[in-house]
């Protein structure tokens, strides 16, 4: 029932389940392996430094944002997806929001109605250019 579907993992560690008859209406922090197959409406978050993995079940729906170490959806979800380490769309995944990742998993029929967004290529992105009066920060070193 919890198995991953995954080649590279061998099992899925489950620490905490979220039923199919269970509503939550707030924030969820968590650390190890949470298996979403009810509904949550607010952000899911694993606690700093965590290794954390958050499985989306088919049936499971998550509106807000997800931050977690790997994330697996093969649900529905309303919102961001950040994951340090790895994001898995499995064919039924269906999600509305960017997804931030280092690697990604993406299978033939997986939906995805936002942007794919790579950790590093945001880290990489010069830092924009002070201006003040008009005048960027070179112009102003190049005056004096």
């Amino acid at each position: 029932m919890f198995g991953n579907k995954s080649n590279r993992d061998s099992h899925l560690v489950v620490d905490a389940l979220i039923g199919p008859q269970v509503v939550i209406r707030g924030d969820v922090v968590f650390s190890g392996g949470l298996y979403v197959e009810g509904r949550i409406l607010g952000k899911v978050v694993a606690e700093e430094g965590a290794n954390a993995v958050l499985t989306l079940a088919e049936q499971g729906h998550v509106e807000g944002e997800v931050r977690a170490s790997v994330v697996v959806l093969s649900g529905r979800m309303d919102g961001d997806v950040h994951a340090s380490e790895r994001v898995e769309l499995t064919p039924t995944a269906r999600v509305t929001g960017n997804v931030h990742y280092s690697v990604v998993e993406m299978n033939a029929g997986a939906q995805l109605n936002g942007r794919l967004v790579h950790s590093a290529a945001v880290a990489a992105l010069p830092a924009p250019e002070e201006k003040s009066g008009g005048k960027s920060r070179k112009a102003e070193v190049a005056e004096a």
